[in-house]
């Protein structure tokens, strides 16, 4: 399903169950941050090693909690009137800016640090 298709899905999702009074972009930002929370948790005392080959559960608790974070964030984006697939076009050219290849390969500084 492309993002434009989530949009209206969600969009008639919270239309038909009377919660547009509460997706406010105040309490859609702060349930995204929860959803991130709930995803930190689930590898919060996961090794490195563990973390790099999650188990059968942690993927099913990771997807589920990534699905949240992804609907959250186009729900919040819609709420706002952003077009989420621009803004997201426009945050990697962004980055590629800031991180060209030849200063950014194999470094994880911040691009004010090169």
């Amino acid at each position: 399903m492309d993002i434009e298709k989530l949009r209206l899905v969600l969009r008639e999702f919270a239309t038909e169950r009377d919660w547009e009074q509460f997706h406010s972009p105040k309490n859609l930002a702060m349930a995204l941050n929860v959803e991130a929370g709930e995803l930190l948790e689930i590898f919060q005392w996961l090794t490195e090693k563990e973390s790099l080959n999650p188990d059968e559960k942690v993927l099913a608790n990771a997807g589920e909690e990534l699905a949240d974070i992804i609907l959250y964030s186009i729900r919040l984006a819609d709420r706002l009137g952003l077009d989420i697939n621009s803004e997201v076009e426009r945050k990697i050219e962004a980055n590629a800016k800031k991180y060209p290849v030849d200063k950014a390969k194999g470094n994880a500084k911040k691009y004010n640090e090169f």
